[in-house]
């Protein structure tokens, strides 16, 4: 069988090749990138084909007709056309929770950044700030406790799980808005409220929703003003669910506290986007997921996915509503 990796980088930046060697049932041939037009050319013959972030469209499954299953490295698979690949007998695997303790992690090493400014107070003690201020403490910006605040979670499942249990520890009043009916935790305080209501009450915001049509751009001019005055905003989510014009706006007329994000709009950005210039903002380069632990579960999932494929069991299919249908002819 020809398994192809398309853009397996960042998948295995610093570590060993992940991927298994090729033998005598399998062949597998593992690309660092793929530019858009070598795709096709390089996919051809592959019945699997292992991909992150290169977009398969109708057209391209159409070219591959020995394609039977895209394995996603990552939970989110917006960027597979799920019902072409499911009406062209094609499944789409993704690996769930493979990384939910790291992306947690993250969400609190930006709201922390936000509240304490821990490396700009470093960067002001190594110019030798602290020794000509005549005191024994000084601050550069306020700084901000969480307990007793209020956190909103917008989307509550694994992972917006794990982050409103954080955030519980730090002492935080929980407020989470899940997509479908799910238990509530045995902590208090917490309750499931409505979007608007996430937005009017919380004085912090996390984004844990995947890319939908009904979630691009949710976070716009019309979602902020209903947000307090000075609250912030924390998303780890897909960058399209923010509008970075709107939020840099709404940073530079001071009425969003701060704003951290691990994912933009277009990634990587160009040198102009707003949100590069905004005040009170903290961007980092997609890496919340980047752990080492995460990057093997990945692996290990993948390879899971692809064996049960092979067996005919698959596991993590996003795209059985619509493959269900060509597997009953």
């Amino acid at each position: 069988m020809k398994i192809v990796v398309l853009d397996g980088y960042t998948l295995r930046a610093g570590l060993e090749s992940p991927w298994p060697a090729s033998d005598a049932a399998d062949e597998w041939i593992c690309y660092d990138r793929t530019p858009a037009e070598e795709v096709a050319g390089r996919a051809a013959g592959a019945e699997i084909l292992v991909v992150n972030k290169v977009v398969m469209d109708a057209a391209l499954m159409d070219a591959l007709p020995d394609l039977r299953c895209i394995a996603v490295t990552a939970a989110g698979t917006n960027v597979i056309d799920g019902r072409a690949a499911g009406e062209r007998g094609i499944a789409v695997c993704n690996t769930p929770a493979y990384g939910t303790d790291a992306v947690a992690q993250h969400v609190f090493a930006l709201l922390l950044e936000l509240c304490r400014h821990a490396a700009l107070h470093d960067a002001s003690v190594r110019r030798g700030d602290w020794g000509t201020c005549g005191d024994f403490c000084y601050a550069l910006t306020p700084q901000v406790e969480l307990t007793g605040k209020t956190f909103g979670v917008f989307g509550y499942g694994n992972l917006g799980r794990r982050v409103a249990e954080l955030a519980h520890a730090f002492g935080m009043n929980v407020l989470a808005c899940a997509h479908r009916p799910v238990p509530a935790p045995a902590y208090e305080p917490f309750a499931f409220v409505s979007a608007e209501e996430l937005f009017r009450r919380s004085d912090v915001i996390s984004l844990h929703c995947p890319l939908t049509e009904e979630t691009r751009a949710l976070v716009r001019r019309e979602t902020l003003d209903m947000m307090k005055p000075g609250a912030m905003l924390v998303n780890t989510s897909r960058g399209p669910v923010v509008n970075g014009r709107d939020v840099a706006e709404a940073l530079h007329e001071g009425r969003l506290g701060g704003f951290a994000a691990d994912v933009l709009e277009q990634e990587p950005p160009a040198a102009d986007d707003p949100l590069l210039s905004a005040p009170r903002s903290i961007i980092t380069p997609h890496i919340a997921w980047m752990t080492d632990g995460a990057r093997r579960n990945i692996v290990s999932i993948t390879l899971e996915n692809i064996r049960r494929f092979r067996e005919g069991r698959p596991q993590n299919v996003v795209n059985l509503a619509w493959l269900k249908p060509r597997l009953q002819k």
